[in-house]
C-alpha cells in the first residue's frame, strides 16, 4: 500500500501520544493507565469501580491489574459502597490526590500544545472527523451485511 490508511494514521498517532504519555508518567514512577485511571476517579466522592471500565475504555481484567497496583502504590483505597452493599466505591489518598493533578497537568499540557499548533478550524474539522468515526464504529455500520 502506498496510501497511508485511515487505520494506519490512527494507530501510529496513538501509539505516539501513548508512548509520550508513558514517559511523562514513568518520570513520577508510574504509567499512562494509572494517570487516565487518577483522573476518572471523582476525588471527592470517590466512583464505583463497576463505573471506571466503561469510562476508561478498559476490559475488566486490566482495570483490575491497574487497581491493585494502584492500592499497593497507596494512591487508592477501596471503600464500600453505602449506596450498594455489594459495591465498592474507589478513593484516591492524599498521594492520589497529588498524583492526579500532575496527570491532570500532563494532559492539559498536551492539549495546549497541540491548539497552539493546529488552527480551531482544523481542530473542529479533526473532532467531526474522530465523531463520525466513532458513531460508524460504534453503530456497526462499518461493516454491515447485505
Amino acid at each position: 500500500m502506498k496510501e497511508k490508511t485511515i487505520d494506519y494514521i490512527l494507530r501510529s498517532t496513538w501509539m505516539n501520544v501513548t508512548r509520550m504519555y508513558n514517559e511523562e508518567a514513568g518520570k513520577k514512577g508510574s504509567t499512562m493507565a494509572t494517570g487516565f485511571a487518577l483522573i476518572s476517579i471523582d476525588p471527592e466522592e470517590g466512583t464505583p469501580s463497576t463505573a471506571l471500565g466503561p469510562k476508561m475504555g478498559m476490559e475488566a481484567t486490566s482495570l483490575s491489574r491497574t487497581l491493585k497496583s494502584m492500592e499497593e502504590r497507596g494512591l487508592i483505597v477501596r471503600k464500600p459502597n453505602p449506596d450498594d452493599g455489594r459495591g465498592v466505591l474507589i478513593h484516591l489518598t492524599h498521594f492520589g490526590k497529588e498524583m492526579r493533578e500532575f496527570s491532570k497537568g500532563v494532559v492539559l499540557g498536551f492539549d495546549e500544545a497541540v491548539q497552539k499548533n493546529v488552527s480551531a478550524e482544523d481542530l473542529q474539522t479533526f473532532k467531526k472527523v474522530a465523531s463520525t468515526i466513532n458513531e460508524l464504529v460504534s453503530s456497526k455500520k462499518i461493516y454491515e451485511t447485505k
